[in-house]
């Protein structure tokens, strides 16, 4: 997921992420790339709410995912692969991890394991390796057709065979103080039947030379001297408490590679997911174009709620934003018309750009921020220690403490738990006030007074942006530019909702 360092799934979480997964209603979109998997819905937060902040970071976590786009049976593969390492490693039982015999053994058997799943993606690598572009893939196969070549593999055979000891341990000790025994060391038994060439000999002179040909000496325990083969045993765990050692931290070595593997696929697989179940809506994705940060720009075409989109079975309406060059947006118009999940999009949009995926639309770009704040409003509660004013108020707060000047913040009808005159100057004050530290801000708004006093500044960098409602009342869930307007057409709402007729209340 990164060039130069390694995925951290210990990373912290954003402090705002609560309110962030809350008001863009993220738990869908992370339930959508789990798919079911624990592991996976872990890795899909992490991901999402910890944001890149460098675009060419981005295009290279973009140009990864390409690649997994084209070839997700292979991704899918080689991540299952990781996954059934893990897994084997559970079902695998020894003796006691006190004794070198239990750790040894256990190491062993994990090691047979492991091979067998480093041999299988070695045969992935050799055959799907060269169909893949991109840098951080390419890297991945040639590591593991470099260090996984014939040789090791073999050698890796050769050696876990003789761990099994079929001829005996053979092993060298000296005598310390007391004629007890001290510096045991494991030797590699020589092959029987096995005649040496002159070579061979010249080079073991030093051990002949050591032992000579002094007699040796042959003591066979009884079956029956259970003190005598508990000694056996402690001599051979002397003997071979070392190579234990370094084997289990080898089995630990392989184990961290197959997590690690996981880790870095799993952000991949979690978007295959994401990206067939769109695909089998009809919804458009596209890779989007994260620009440097120092200027405010947003632009997209057929940007949708995707969080939306997962929850209900037909295809959801996409906006088209020109926000090139603005720092205010202002959203308003018509109840029900659109606003608040085209502010989500929005919201959506810019994590999922930021985190190297595509994004729910026909084409987007942007440039990086170093945060996205939400500020949405809340239902009273028996939980409000205040009231709702004071609570939002309070919430604000603790955003600005977190923000800075390179930040972008959604606001969605905040302000409006008090009438509509200090409502207004409230807001009006706070957005000065950010827009002044180079905040970009989209904002859905019913209060008039606020709206139309930013429309009449003239601001360059303001977009005002409008729910469309068609003459007969119905809403197209588009957003058009246009002046605030003094209604948001509540009207059409009673009478949708009581209809026309006679004995109806009159609004």
């Amino acid at each position: 997921m990164f060039r130069d360092r390694d995925v951290d799934l210990e990373r912290d979480l954003p402090l705002n992420e609560a309110a962030l997964t809350q008001d863009l209603e993220l738990e869908t979109l992370f339930g959508a790339m789990a798919a079911g998997d624990e592991f996976l819905l872990e890795v899909a937060k992490k991901a999402v709410l910890a944001s890149l902040d460098d675009p060419e970071a981005i295009l290279y976590r973009q140009r990864i995912l390409a690649d997994c786009l084209e070839h997700p049976a292979v991704i899918k593969a080689i991540y299952a692969i990781a996954v059934e390492a893990i897994e084997r490693k559970k079902k695998v039982w020894g003796l006691s991890d006190r004794y070198p015999e239990g750790v040894l053994y256990r190491s062993v058997e994990l090691l047979k394991q492991f091979v067998d799943l480093l041999k299988r993606l070695r045969q992935i690598a050799d055959g799907h390796g060269g169909r893949f572009r991109s840098e951080g893939l390419v890297t991945l196969f040639r590591m593991l057709a470099r260090e996984l070549d014939d040789d090791y593999l073999g050698l890796v055979d050769d050696h876990l065979r003789r761990l099994a000891f079929p001829e005996g341990v053979l092993m060298i000790a000296g005598l310390d103080k007391g004629n007890k025994g001290a510096r045991y060391v494991l030797r590699k038994p020589k092959p029987r039947n096995t005649k040496q060439s002159w070579m061979e000999r010249l080079r073991s002179w030093p051990e002949r030379r050591l032992l000579g040909d002094r007699p040796s000496y042959v003591y066979e325990v009884d079956d029956r001297d259970d003190s005598g083969h508990r000694a056996l045993e402690q001599l051979r765990g002397l003997g071979i408490r070392h190579v234990a050692g370094a084997i289990a931290q080898s089995a630990d070595h392989i184990l961290s590679f197959f997590s690690m593997l996981r880790s870095e696929l799993g952000f991949y697989v979690g978007c295959l997911n994401l990206r067939d179940q769109l695909a089998r809506k009809g919804e458009p994705v596209c890779f989007p174009e994260p620009l440097v940060a120092g200027k405010a720009m947003l632009s997209g075409r057929g940007l949708y709620d995707i969080c939306l989109s997962l929850s209900v079975t037909k295809r959801v309406v996409g906006s088209d934003v020109s926000a090139d060059g603005k720092s205010l947006v202002m959203i308003t118009g018509a109840n029900q018309g659109g606003k608040s999940t085209f502010l989500r999009s929005i919201g959506l949009a810019q994590l999922m750009m930021q985190c190297g995926m595509f994004v729910p639309a026909e084409s987007f770009h942007g440039n990086v921020c170093d945060g996205v704040f939400t500020h949405f409003k809340r239902e009273e509660d028996a939980g409000m220690g205040n009231g709702k004013l004071d609570e939002e108020l309070s919430r604000m707060s603790s955003m600005v403490e977190l923000m800075t000047p390179n930040s972008i913040v959604l606001l969605n009808e905040s302000f409006s738990s008090t009438n509509e005159k200090e409502g207004s100057e409230i807001a009006r004050q706070i957005v000065r006030a950010l827009l002044e530290t180079g905040i970009k801000l989209f904002y859905v708004t019913h209060l008039f007074n606020l709206a139309q006093r930013f429309y009449l500044a003239k601001m360059d960098a303001a977009l005002f942006l409008r729910a469309e409602r068609l003459a007969d009342g119905r809403r197209t869930f588009r957003l058009v530019e246009g002046e605030p307007l003094p209604t948001s057409f509540g009207e059409d709402l009673y009478r949708r909702i009581f209809g026309p007729g006679p004995g109806r209340p009159t609004p």
